[in-house]
């Protein structure tokens, strides 16, 4: 069949004398070899877009990472530099299009500031410069200036037994990448947890009444999608639920023409 058609979400940038709306190469990568979906990147216009077409048109959404951050406003926290770069114009365009997903069952993947914005978007918080908690790990990139060192797999996180993505991996453990200096707070409405770290922080959550795949990580499957056979689960399973909500799609307008 057609590769399905999947939403992915833009980070705004200004650089050589233009404004940019771009997603790294790494996620649209993933999704096109490993989901073997088609990626259509979605401008950051806020409520400029009609996301109900967009949503009748699309079989699934990703929602990346980023080196910014949701603004702190939008569940109650205080902005500061330290806190930052924001991106309220992504803002503006991915919480809205998080819900509406969720509200028409169109599949969603939300990675690193992906789910912390799927946590916003239903109601949660998010915890910031988690490293300085007592007791956390750190969590962020180890210091190098080579990207695969930033993003080695070396961090343990526990699937919790019957959730979706035990579903994915089996329950147990699996390795992962870790890259973040943030993580969910309180749990939005309608989350639950998929995974934890061995400090406890949230590693993953998926969306309890969803009626397709709605699953946001904290890590990046994107990087070793390619190698690392729990990386490319995580696009797998997105792509099959795209497949599957392509073949109702098709079918309901059959039967209706």
């Amino acid at each position: 069949m057609h590769q399905p058609l999947v939403a992915v979400s833009t980070d705004v940038r200004q650089f050589e004398n233009y404004t940019w709306h771009a997603a790294p190469q790494q996620y649209l990568e993933a999704a096109l070899a490993t989901a073997g979906v088609f990626p259509l990147l979605v401008p950051s216009f806020g409520d400029r877009l009609d996301l109900d077409q967009l949503l009748a048109s699309v079989d699934g959404v990703m929602v990346t990472g980023s080196k910014s951050n949701v603004h702190p406003s939008l569940y109650g926290g205080d902005a500061s530099e330290a806190n930052g770069p924001y991106d309220p114009e992504r803002d503006a365009t991915t919480l809205p299009l998080i819900r509406k997903a969720i509200d028409y069952g169109v599949p969603l993947l939300a990675i690193c500031r992906g789910i912390q914005e799927l946590n916003v978007a239903l109601g949660g918080s998010l915890a910031t410069e988690i490293q300085e908690r007592e007791g956390s790990l750190d969590h962020r990139a180890p210091p190098s200036d080579k990207q695969d060192e930033r993003f080695a797999i070396r961090q343990t996180v526990a699937i919790k037994p019957g959730s979706c993505l035990a579903g994915v991996f089996g329950a147990g453990e699996i390795k992962v990448n870790s890259v973040h200096r943030q993580a969910v707070d309180r749990l939005g409405a309608r989350l639950q947890v998929e995974a934890v770290a061995e400090d406890g922080t949230v590693e993953a959550v998926s969306v309890r009444d969803s009626r397709a795949f709605a699953v946001g990580v904290q890590w990046h499957p994107e990087y070793w999608a390619k190698s690392d056979d729990a990386s490319a689960k995580v696009f797998r399973a997105f792509g099959d639920a795209a497949r599957a909500h392509a073949m109702a799609r098709t079918g309901a307008r059959t039967a209706a023409e």
